[in-house]
């Protein structure tokens, strides 16, 4: 795998391919960015002991000195932090750095530079030199992404046509584009995190998943098993049998109902159960959005009492109800003939009429009025409703805060927003959702009152500038101080300080500080796997992989039940995605259910099982040795020039 970008993403992104799925990582970044964070690349895990054992062995075949191949032009020669990620300097991802990238042997490219033009135009190089290469982009203009990702995929397969077909190595690696933006992958995660303090998801077939720790189930109790039970975790008397045994992932019944004394960690939806947001909508929605509560109270009265004036008349006249209430109307609106020498009672009657036709003159000119006002103002912006509470209230409606704002609203989660710029792109967004937004500075004093930070459930800051971020939140805790608060953080390691300066501060408040690189990694990563590839998650030192995989073609799945797909410790069939009118998730399949060969079915696995699964396993092991073969035989020749 080649990351390639300038900024904490690409560190992340490096961090996450090696430590969770295991994969050879080439990262290319500028000097500066070398030198200012290699930690984070450090603090990668190296969770493939099979490659850290070839890497160890070809370091001490080739020797200590000497270092690796001259460089090319513009860049420095490659090194090898204790990461395990092979880092490179390149000021720009020209043809040379791609190429002393490695790549034209590398199975998946990610290019990740903040600016669109260097990544699509370092994507068109790295398809003409690999057009098997698998491609993951990020850009910010998503329209351009979307043209661009056809252009790409399009290319790879007039490539793929011309030659002899699929990839030339046998690795099986589609030639696929992904186009992904930060904002679009980090927003499902500060979404789950304002939610439910973790930001820890899964999300597929519209639904965000989490995994959950569960303490052990107490005797002759039934723990209620979510989606699915996922692992059991490590005993927790180390001294006891089996204590050093470490978890068990993907266990059967039978080893979940054995392991009674162990904590499980099980699948759970991410969902909001508290109060949804007032909308005003009732059993007539347009005449309640046209007219307010007072005025549809007052024409409400005026109908009574034409009702009630009919009626008396009905009664005092003996005339036909419906002719009483059209003598009644005429009166009101003063265009029937005086009630001269006729009885008492009908001449007071039409008074009353003329009287309450005077009193309807200021109604109907207050709802006249009313009515233009509300299309006028059709565009303009709701106000937080009174009573509200357990509510998110979202600072910002920039980028990020615009898809976490379409992310909450599909959960059917209340939000207040908070908006300093009228002209900001998320307003329109906001106004179709019908969502209530304060305008205003959240720095000053009033502004999050406005938008009830006292009965909110939690507060997700959100905004460009971290400073403001981190100032609201201290506002708000001084508001209340046991507020659930989740800070957008550009830098990671200002988010790690800040996060545990106000957990020190707070300890009994739920406190959460994100780095929009920290959480659209795993996104990224999973886009370099592969498209089947939805997400993972750790489990103490081992890792559960996430995958949409076609049932056809794979022999252990296709033509089994659900029960007989099932590998103890390898992979699980979750759920099958269904086609028709309310395509989505079936997650109830009995064991009895036959995988069919058109099924597509989402999976639980480990990294083994999954690469065992998709037929990985041999080939990538191959390639390691011909890399290793390659690598001696170049250093043999070297030394016998010399």
């Amino acid at each position: 795998m080649v990351v390639c970008g300038d900024d904490g993403l690409a560190h992340r992104l490096a961090a996450e391919l090696r430590g969770v799925y295991g994969e050879q990582v080439t990262l290319v970044v500028p000097a500066s960015e070398r030198s200012v964070r290699p930690p984070v690349v450090v603090r990668a895990r190296a969770a493939s002991a099979l490659l850290d054992r070839v890497v160890t062995a070809a370091a001490g075949l080739t020797g200590n000195g000497g270092g690796g191949g001259g460089g090319t032009s513009g860049t420095a020669p490659a090194a090898e932090p204790p990461g395990g990620v092979r880092l490179m300097e390149a000021a720009e991802p020209t043809e040379a750095a791609l190429a002393e990238a490695g790549v034209e042997r590398a199975h998946a490219l990610a290019l990740v530079y903040d600016d669109d033009e260097t990544n699509i135009r370092a994507a068109l190089t790295a398809r003409r030199l690999n057009p098997r290469l698998r491609l993951v982009l990020r850009l910010y203009n998503r329209r351009l992404g979307q043209h661009i990702e056809e252009l790409l995929d399009q290319a790879a397969a007039l490539a793929s046509g011309e030659g002899a077909g699929g990839s030339a190595d046998g690795s099986g690696f589609d030639a696929s584009t992904t186009v992904l933006s930060d904002a679009d992958t980090a927003a499902p995660a500060l979404a789950a995190t304002a939610l439910t303090g973790t930001s820890k998801v899964l999300q597929t077939g519209g639904l965000l998943l989490r995994a959950v720790e569960r303490p052990p189930s107490g005797a002759g109790t039934s723990a209620d098993p979510g989606l699915a039970t996922l692992a059991l975790l490590s005993p927790t008397d180390a001294a006891g049998p089996g204590g050093d045994q470490g978890p068990t992932l993907l266990p059967d019944a039978a080893a979940v109902r054995d392991g009674g004394g162990r904590a499980t960690v099980v699948l759970e939806q991410v969902s909001y159960a508290g109060p949804s947001l007032p909308d005003g909508r009732g059993v007539m929605p347009w005449f309640a959005s046209l007219f307010s509560r007072r005025l549809r109270w007052s024409l409400a009265g005026m109908v009574g009492c034409v009702l009630a004036l009919a009626v008396a008349l009905w009664l005092v006249t003996g005339i036909h109800p419906l002719r009483a209430f059209y003598l009644t109307l005429l009166d009101l609106f003063a265009i029937d003939d005086p009630a001269i020498g006729e009885s008492v009672g009908r001449q007071i009657l039409q008074l009353l009429s003329g009287l309450a036709g005077l009193l309807l003159l200021p109604v109907l000119l207050a709802a006249v009025l009313e009515a233009l006002g509300t299309f006028r103002t059709a565009s303009s912006l709701r106000k937080p409703p009174r009573g509200l509470g357990g509510h998110v209230v979202l600072l910002g409606l920039g980028k990020i805060g615009t898809r976490v704002l379409t992310r909450l609203r599909e959960l059917n989660i209340p939000v207040v927003c908070v908006e300093s710029d009228p002209e900001a792109r998320g307003l329109a967004t906001a106004r179709r959702l019908r969502v209530p937004v304060v305008l205003g500075d959240v720095t000053q004093e009033g502004v999050l009152e406005a938008a009830k930070i006292h009965r909110a459930h939690a507060l997700l800051a959100v905004t460009s500038a971290d400073t403001t971020n981190l100032e609201a939140v201290l506002y708000a805790r001084a508001v209340r101080p046991d507020l659930r608060v989740v800070l957008r953080l550009y830098d990671d390691d200002f988010a790690t300080a800040v996060y545990r300066t106000l957990r020190a501060a707070h300890p009994r408040a739920s406190t959460r500080s994100r780095s929009v690189s920290h959480l659209a990694a795993p996104a990224f990563a999973g886009a370099m796997m592969g498209r089947q590839i939805l997400g993972a998650f750790p489990v103490e030192r081992r890792v559960l992989l996430f995958a949409a995989v076609d049932v056809g073609g794979h022999p252990q799945l296709e033509g089994r039940t659900v029960g007989e797909a099932f590998r103890a410790g390898s992979w699980r069939v979750l759920a099958r995605e269904e086609s028709g009118d309310a395509p989505g998730l079936a997650w109830d399949l009995p064991d009895t259910y036959v995988l069919q060969a058109s099924d597509r079915v989402v999976l639980a696995a480990t990294r083994r099982g999954l690469a065992e699964l998709l037929g990985r396993r041999g080939r990538v092991l191959a390639a390691t040795r011909r890399g290793l073969a390659e690598l001696l035989g170049r250093r043999g020749r070297e030394r016998a020039g010399a």
